[in-house]
């Protein structure tokens, strides 16, 4: 029976990835060259050792690049859109519903705990998750499993009783890897990529409610 919810953070919660996507776009169109969503999907839900886009650039253009100037201007263009940018549609009522059903909440996102924490607070949804673990508590990010282990752990769970939400490959493989059921919930950068193991697929947290995903996983478990 299922009795904890993880949630990653980019792309999920809030779509930072596909605003980093673009700015970083734009960045390349500004230097004459273009950025694939192809080339760019490596680094989606990780870190940068699998892609690097300021390496990608450099070598595009074939000389060395200014890289503070180029990430002061895409940090620019990325906090601009990002200004615009809302929780995407039913996480709150998700988390609200997990409260309800009596299930434990963590967070296990790629990225530093300040980035994950400063958004959770703007956007006032900090205090619905009992613990949270990002890269600064472990040795290696997404794909690895190390964050869902930590964060099951620290909830008094076993991996196969908690369900993990996640929008990217790279997030799916690390909550398959933990033992973990996990529901994706893509989004406009990685809605055209290809995953791996995963119980459920939704378009948005709002096709379904959270017990009616609960009652499935649980019938499945049974099964």
């Amino acid at each position: 029976m299922l009795r904890a919810v993880v949630f990653d953070f980019d792309g999920l919660i809030l779509d930072t990835e596909t605003n980093e996507f673009n700015a970083f776009r734009e960045v390349f169109e500004e230097h004459g060259h273009e950025l694939t969503l192809e080339r760019w999907s490596g680094c989606v839900g990780t870190d940068l050792s699998v892609y690097n886009p300021y390496d990608h650039l450099e070598e595009a253009c074939g000389r060395v690049l200014d890289r503070e100037l180029i990430r002061s201007t895409q940090k620019a263009k990325f906090l601009k859109r990002m200004e615009s940018e809302s929780v995407r549609v039913g996480v709150e009522a998700y988390l609200q519903e997990a409260k309800e059903l009596g299930l434990r909440i963590a967070l296990a996102s790629s990225s530093s705990r300040a980035w994950v924490t400063g958004y959770l607070t703007a956007h006032g949804l900090l205090d619905y998750f009992e613990t949270i673990h990002t890269k600064d508590d472990v040795a290696k990010v997404k794909p690895d499993p190390e964050l869902y282990r930590r964060a099951v752990e620290s909830l008094g769970v076993e991996p196969h009783e908690a369900v993990a939400f996640e929008d990217s490959p790279n997030g799916a493989l690390a909550a398959h890897r933990a033992g973990l059921h996990c529901v994706i919930v893509p989004n406009a950068v990685t809605g055209t990529l290809s995953f791996g193991a995963h119980n459920v697929r939704l378009s948005s947290m709002a096709d379904r409610s959270l017990r009616s995903l609960v009652e499935e996983l649980n019938a499945s478990c049974q099964a």
